[in-house]
C-alpha cells in the first residue's frame, strides 16, 4: 500500500484502496527473499536504537502496526524493509470476511484512511500455519506480535472464550499477543474495554499462557492490550491498572478513532463513511492517551505508540510522550515503503543532535513538560 516514487505512489492511487493494498503485499510477499540482498542497507542502525523489552530484543523502535498484514502474509519481509518488529492481524478464531466492500477510503488532503474492515482475516488455525511456515530458516529476523480479537459471531459474554481459541493456536508462533478490544467496526467491540469484560479476557488468556507453560517450557509469553483513542481518561487509567494487576507486559495507544475532529477536508469523499479515522488527525489523541498511561504506569508497563505517526519527528515526539517503542499502518500509504528506515536513520540522527546517547533517555522525557 506504500510505494517509492511519485509516479508509482500515483499510480497506486488509481487503484481502489484495498485493492492498491492487496497488490502491496502480494509484492512484498513474492519480494522479500530478494530484499535479503538490500537489507543491510535498509536496516541501517546501530545500538542506540536497541532495546531489551519484555524480554526481546528489538534492534529498532519502529514497527508495523495491526491491521496491515491482516493475513501474516508478508511476514518475511518486514523486517527486511527496516521495522523493528511486526504485528501480524486482528487474527480471530474463526475466519470471517469482514464487512462488505468498499471499506477502505482514502483522504490524500489529510494523508488519512478510513477503514471499516471488521477483522477480515482466514482464522487462527490458518494463519498460525502460515506464519509458522514463514518463521522458519531465515524467518522474519525481527520479533513478531500477533494481534487478536472476538470472532464476530461470538457473543460478548463468550468473548473470553475466544479470545483463548486463538491465543492456544497463535502462541506457538508469536514473540508477543496483542488483545485488540478496541476496533470500531465490529459490532459491539468496544464494550470490552470495561473493566469487567477486560478482567475476564486478559486473566484468561494469563491463566491459558501458564497451563500451556507447563507442559512445554516455554518462557511467559508477553501480553498487551489495545485501547482506543476515544477513551476517557479515566477509563484509559483504569486499563493500566488491570494490565498491572494481572500482569500484562504492556497497552498499545491507540486505535483508530470514530471522531473526525482535525480534518482539513471534512467533505472529503470517504471522510462521512463509517469506520475507524487513522493518519495525522490522529495524532494528538493518540499522543494524548499516551502520555496519560505513561503517567499511570511509571515504569511498569511498555507502552507501544500508534497513530498518526508519519517522520521521526512524530516518532521522537511519541516516544518522549511515554513509548518506549512506536508503530505505523497509514505512513506506508503516504510516505512509502521505506518509512520505517526513514523514522530510525532521522531518530538516530535527532540523539546525536541532541547529545542523546540511547533512545531510553528520550522515553517519556516530554512528562514533565
Amino acid at each position: 500500500m506504500g510505494y517509492p516514487g511519485g509516479m508509482l505512489r500515483r499510480a497506486a492511487f488509481r487503484m481502489d484502496a484495498e485493492r492498491a493494498h492487496e497488490f502491496a503485499l502480494r509484492a512484498l510477499q513474492v519480494g522479500a527473499p530478494a530484499l535479503r540482498v538490500g537489507s543491510a542497507w535498509l536496516k541501517r542502525r546501530d545500538a542506540s536504537v536497541a532495546q531489551e523489552l519484555m524480554g526481546l530484543r528489538f534492534d529498532g523502535p519502529v514497527g508495523l502496526a495491526a491491521g496491515y498484514d491482516k493475513y501474516g502474509r508478508a511476514v518475511r519481509g518486514w523486517g527486511r524493509l527496516g521495522f523493528g518488529f511486526a504485528e501480524i492481524g486482528t487474527i480471530t478464531a474463526r475466519a470471517q470476511p469482514g464487512n462488505a466492500r468498499p471499506r477502505l477510503y482514502r483522504l490524500p488532503a489529510d494523508e488519512a484512511l478510513v477503514n471499516r474492515m471488521g477483522f477480515n482475516n482466514d482464522g487462527a488455525v490458518v494463519t498460525a500455519r502460515r506464519i509458522a511456515a514463514a518463521r522458519r530458516g531465515a524467518g522474519a529476523g525481527v520479533p513478531i506480535g500477533v494481534n487478536i480479537g472476538k470472532s464476530r459471531v461470538t457473543p460478548l459474554e463468550r468473548a473470553a472464550d475466544d479470545h483463548v481459541a486463538s491465543f492456544r493456536l497463535l502462541r506457538g508462533v508469536a514473540d508477543f499477543v496483542v488483545v485488540n478490544v478496541s476496533s470500531p467496526n465490529t459490532p459491539g467491540l468496544r464494550e470490552l474495554q470495561d473493566r469487567d469484560h477486560l478482567t475476564a479476557i486478559l486473566s484468561a488468556l494469563r491463566d491459558e499462557d501458564v497451563s500451556m507453560r507447563r507442559f512445554d517450557g516455554r518462557p511467559p509469553m508477553p501480553l498487551l492490550v489495545k485501547l482506543a483513542p476515544d477513551l476517557p481518561a479515566a477509563q484509559v487509567e483504569d486499563a493500566v491498572d488491570l494490565s498491572g494487576e494481572l500482569g500484562m507486559a504492556g497497552v498499545v495507544l491507540t486505535n483508530t478513532t470514530i471522531s473526525r475532529e482535525g480534518l482539513h477536508d471534512p467533505s472529503a469523499p470517504g471522510a462521512s463513511e463509517q469506520g475507524g479515522l487513522s493518519g495525522p488527525p490522529l495524532r494528538t489523541r493518540a499522543d494524548a492517551a499516551v502520555r496519560i498511561a505513561a503517567r499511570r504506569a511509571s515504569g511498569r508497563l511498555v507502552i507501544a505508540g500508534v497513530g498518526g505517526i508519519m517522520d521521526a519527528d512524530d516518532a521522537w515526539q511519541r516516544i518522549a510522550s511515554g513509548a518506549s517503542l512506536v508503530e505505523v499502518w497509514t505512513g506506508l500509504v503516504y510516505r512509502g515503503p521505506l518509512i520505517a528506515r526513514d523514522i530510525t536513520l532521522g531518530l538516530m540522527q535527532r540523539m546525536r543532535d541532541e547529545g542523546v546517547s540511547h533512545i531510553s533517555e528520550v522515553t517519556g522525557s516530554a512528562l514533565g513538560a
